[in-house]
């Protein structure tokens, strides 16, 4: 099978699993977290945060008694999806972004601690290792699936709340029950082929022309770090997707919604969806853009999410 054969025959289950979390089946509990791997991109500002067996690579950036934000990043993805934020963002603010457990350098949990609601209890744990009581929270993709579910469980934390191209509603008949991981998928994700690799990135991104060489490299070399691959199969074996209004009518921060108008990969019309379900919502779309705006358009949606910050202050 071609590169490309292998990742057409994936594309759905690629779509429907790209925002969500993961059981890990390759490692026990107890199991010992590799090393992390050094990688010429990571930043002399990481340090790694312990809980509970993993090893959570966090990077801060930003004036520390400013207010805080919170980014998280989508599936397969790393904390270098929010560079192009950080940069816009850090003279006012102090950024906190994370490689989730099972991605970048943060590498798989022994624990397996993959469905969303666990990891919302890992945001929960970060920010109390980080003192940090309250913030905005941002998130692409499967990380806007874990910012809202922790806005709706843990209200008195959170100021504000950002959802790029976010997880929420069911796509391709993923609901209460995890679609199986087709032999396809797992193939992808284990061997990243180039052709299948380029071909999934543009269904991530709708113009690759505003994506530089070295981050496409980088993209590839985090998925590629140790047990990454295995952690993210465990993802898609237990990913669901329940009808959300409950949670979203439950979110109290003024929440801005941000939609690429050319997502391949989550319905433009969910964010018409989450802006209704959500009590205090806005939304801003993006023609031309895909399903990482924050990547394809940073200085536009920086801009547009300084607004949204300067709007709803306290």
């Amino acid at each position: 099978m071609t590169g490309r054969a292998m990742f057409n025959g994936a594309r759905a289950a690629i779509a429907a699993t790209i925002l969500l979390p993961m059981p890990m089946a390759c490692a026990a509990p107890g199991a010992e977290v590799p090393e992390p791997v050094a990688v010429e991109q990571t930043s002399a500002a990481d340090r790694y945060i312990p809980i509970d067996g993993a090893r959570v690579r966090v990077r801060e950036e930003g004036p520390a008694g400013a207010p805080v934000i919170v980014l998280l990043h989508g599936f397969t993805m790393s904390l270098e999806s929010w560079n192009g934020w950080a940069e816009a963002l850090a003279s006012d603010y102090r950024v906190v972004r994370y490689d989730l457990l099972g991605h970048g350098m943060t590498g798989p949990d022994p624990l397996s601690r993959y469905s969303a609601e666990e990891r919302v209890e890992i945001l929960r744990e970060l920010l109390d290792r980080l003192h940090i009581d309250r913030a905005t929270f941002g998130g692409n993709s499967f990380g806007g699936l874990v910012a809202w579910r922790f806005a709706a469980r843990y209200p008195d934390r959170v100021d504000r709340l950002i959802l790029v191209d976010s997880g929420a509603y069911s796509i391709y008949g993923v609901t209460d029950e995890p679609a199986p991981v087709p032999p396809a998928m797992r193939a992808y994700l284990t061997q990243l082929p180039e052709p299948a690799f380029q071909a999934s990135l543009a269904n991530i991104f709708a113009d690759l022309s505003r994506i530089s060489d070295s981050r496409k490299a980088e993209i590839r070399e985090m998925m590629a770090q140790p047990g990454n691959a295995e952690a993210f199969i465990a993802h898609l074996e237990e990913f669901v997707l329940p009808d959300p209004e409950p949670d979203l009518a439950r979110i109290e921060a003024p929440t801005l919604v941000l939609w690429g108008e050319e997502d391949a990969l989550i319905p433009l019309e969910q964010a018409g969806w989450i802006e209704a379900a959500i009590p205090n919502a806005r939304r801003i779309t993006y023609p031309g853009v895909g399903h990482a705006p924050q990547e394809e358009i940073p200085a536009q949606t920086a801009a547009d999410v300084r607004h949204f910050l300067r709007e709803t202050s306290q």
